[in-house]
């Protein structure tokens, strides 16, 4: 059985182990050993292949296209073995090259219509949301797709719920209103936005959407949630944010109200982990004990969840990005923190009702092979797995428990982000998205020789 506190700790050990710099994506894809790939899409170790779910701009089952962005997402049972995929996707409203919608927004049922979140005067709907794709593992094909959720934006990360849900959470703080860009109208808002929206891994239409208001209103990141509890912890993309989480009324029931908290290291109020400053304020494998403060109003008009709560004791982090269950504990990415702005990871251990552990576990480096670390799951067999959001090219990067780090994948062809990995309930295969413009893929092979 794998240790889990072995293994975290030894993650602190990645941050420092032997690594291939990559100065350019084709060096690292010949120095990891990965295969070239002749289609441009994905390089991938000897023996992997890799087949197309989504593709932005292809047409869906219910009429629509595909947007783009895919970001965060999670892979469901289905029946008959198949796998439903719901995914995000990362667009404002104005940003029509990225989703066809908007042209065929009044040519949708009132029906429809009306379970869009914001209807933009029924002329500039938002653009983001979930798509829900139904893939056959056994003919590697994708057998329907279409809209699940509407009328929301910059749907970032999220994170899967044991109740079989995604958690959908924008990644914005915007009023009502007209955008416009140098005076020019570019869309209107009817509705607020920054929140969480839920979504039935198991719906086969458009869903209704329900902004879940009580888990706060603020640039939402990524969800991971405690099933013995039911409890939803939470990132914040901000350089100053906060460690959220939402104790619900009735676990399982996230419309029926809770408390929203900000993670407080004790004795260290405020304490940001950062480590930007010459002496770190945080030390790599040294955990710290840790509260959580309630805020009265988790639904503000104006974007200070963050600031009122550093202000009255919270521990601020670098950019909190990608967020799993990692055995007893969270495992979190904050994407520019450390000396070097590559990249921290951190874990947070429930160990009562009320407090628990932080502990920084990895912090990359300029020799460090995983940069900027963003989305992350666990592997069933214990590695973490990374997706990378540098500024050059970004691949998909494991961890092992001994802390030496491996090259998954390699995005050498675009300058597009990695996210949303995930594997398929089975283990079997390990689902990814290229951001831009838009791409699903499901990556077969042998996993076994990645972990040795």
């Amino acid at each position: 059985m794998l240790n889990r506190r072995r293994f975290l700790q030894s993650l602190a050990a990645a941050a420092f182990a032997p690594a291939v710099t990559g100065a350019c994506a084709a060096s690292r894809t010949a120095q990891a050993n990965l295969v070239s790939d002749p289609d441009r899409i994905l390089d991938l170790p000897p023996g992997f292949g890799y087949s197309v779910v989504s593709k932005a701009g292809t047409q869906m089952s219910d009429g629509l296209q595909v947007p783009g962005k895919h970001d965060g997402m999670a892979a469901f049972d289905g029946a008959d073995g198949r796998i439903r995929l719901v995914c995000n996707h990362e667009i404002r409203p104005e940003d029509t090259g990225s989703n066809s919608l908007r042209k065929r927004f009044s040519a949708l049922p009132e029906e429809a219509r009306a379970k869009f979140y914001d209807r933009g005067g029924d002329r500039t709907p938002g653009l983001g949301g979930t798509t829900t794709t139904i893939y056959d593992p056994q003919s590697a094909g994708t057998e329907r797709q279409f809209l699940s959720l509407g009328g929301t934006e910059l749907n970032c990360a999220g994170g899967p719920t044991p109740w079989g849900s995604w958690l959908s959470c924008e990644e914005c703080f915007e009023w009502a209103g007209d955008v416009e860009y140098f005076g020019v109208p570019a869309a209107r808002r009817d509705q607020k936005h920054g929140y969480v929206f839920e979504v039935p891994a198991a719906a086969d239409e458009l869903v209704q959407a329900i902004p879940l208001t009580g888990m706060g209103r603020f640039e939402h990141e990524a969800c991971a949630v405690d099933e013995a509890t039911g409890i939803v912890y939470m990132t914040e993309d901000r350089h100053h944010s906060l460690f959220y989480r939402y104790v619900p009324n009735v676990p399982g029931k996230l419309l029926a109200g809770g408390k929203l908290q900000a993670l407080v290291v004790d004795g260290q109020p405020s304490l940001a982990t950062h480590n930007w400053t010459a002496t770190p304020s945080i030390r790599l494998g040294e955990p710290l004990a840790a509260g959580w403060i309630d805020f009265d109003d988790p639904n503000p008009f104006e974007d200070t969840l963050r600031h009122d709560g550093a202000m009255r004791g919270a521990a601020t982090f670098a950019r909190g990005e990608g967020l799993c269950v990692a055995g007893d504990r969270f495992a979190f990415t904050c994407t520019n923190g450390g000396p070097a702005r590559l990249g921290q990871v951190f874990t947070y251990k429930p160990t009562s009702a009320d407090g628990g552990e932080l502990e920084l576990i990895a912090e990359s480096q300029e020799g460090s092979l995983l940069r900027n670390a963003d989305n992350l799951t666990m592997a069933p067999w214990g590695d973490l797995i990374v997706c990378e959001d540098t500024s050059g090219h970004c691949g998909l990067v494991g961890i092992r428990p001994d802390g030496s780090q491996y090259a998954i994948a390699d995005n050498a062809h675009s300058s597009s982000e990695l996210a949303g990995v995930c594997f398929s309930p089975d283990g079997e295969i390990l689902f990814v998205n290229i951001q831009y413009p838009g791409m699903t893929i499901a990556i077969t092979g042998n996993w076994k020789s990645l972990q040795t």
